[in-house]
């Protein structure tokens, strides 16, 4: 986030960014958050939206292109929880996704 920029703004240009869309009405679905070892608590939101313009286009922050759903599965995804995490974006009944240390295993539970 950038000094002075709302969470909406900053997720706008964000994607932008990242993909080359511009979206529109991005609605806040749910939360990530975890405490580092030393105390301190991140909290990431999730944002999704079915509105957007532009033509998608990889990034320096990587590449991107569309997928199906059903196909998510079979993809080395950046973390091993992502099935789980998209549970938050998709079932009005979660909106955390919370990780926890139990001793020296992360884990985490959806709420």
């Amino acid at each position: 986030m950038e000094r002075g920029e709302s969470f909406t703004d900053a997720v706008i240009r964000e994607v932008k960014e990242e993909t080359g869309l511009t979206i529109f009405k991005p609605q806040l679905c749910g939360i990530k958050d975890w405490y580092d070892d030393k105390g301190v608590r991140y909290v990431v939101l999730l944002y999704k939206t079915t509105h957007y313009s532009g033509i998608l286009r990889s990034s320096d922050e990587g590449k991107v292109w569309w997928e199906r759903f059903e196909n998510l599965s079979n993809l080395k995804l950046a973390t091993n929880d992502m099935s789980d995490m998209l549970r938050v974006f998709l079932e009005e009944d979660l909106s955390e996704f919370f990780y926890y240390k139990d001793g020296d295993d992360w884990k985490y539970d959806l709420k």
